[in-house]
């Protein structure tokens, strides 16, 4: 399975202290350079996080909308490699992602896949942490990831 991540699922599982969370349940995960440095600036990157720069330049679909460096990037790495995964958070980046035909899971989607797996035994206090940590997330689709992971939207 290729899986190519943007800066956010990675930065967010890092915060929570679950960032090899990713590596069980996807193995190498690629990012294009943009997202090395946002990501990995003041930490270490993981063995299994590998860096890989971009054979062509960047499409103009890509291009298009209010897409960050790492964002454009990672869309492009993932269409070049055609790859099975892309890990992104931001809206505008899947709504641009999904429009060139790339399958998208975020942060809290990755939650779901580890509990499912029994990596972690609950998805809300992560979520919780998350959103202390300034993670913007709509409620009814936390309502719907607690739904999914058959949690309380009151449980702790």
């Amino acid at each position: 399975m290729i899986v190519v991540s943007n800066s956010s699922p990675l930065i967010a599982l890092d915060s929570l202290g679950q960032i090899n969370l990713c590596d069980a349940l996807f193995g190498t995960v690629l990012i294009p350079p943009a997202v090395g440095r946002e990501a990995f600036q003041v930490r270490q990157r993981p063995s299994w996080i590998s860096e890989r720069n971009l054979a062509q330049p960047l499409s103009a679909a890509v291009l298009r909308g209010r897409l960050g460096a790492g964002e454009r990037e990672a869309i492009a790495l993932a269409i070049e490699l055609s790859a099975d995964l892309l890990l992104m958070d931001d809206a505008a980046g899947r709504r641009a992602a999904v429009s060139v035909g790339l399958r998208v899971v975020g942060t809290f989607s990755i939650l779901l896949r580890a509990k499912e797996q029994q990596l972690i035994s609950a998805v809300k206090p992560l979520i919780d942490q998350l959103l202390v940590f300034g993670f913007h997330a709509d409620e009814n689709l936390i309502a719907d990831v607690l739904r999914f992971a058959g949690e309380s939207t009151t449980e702790n």
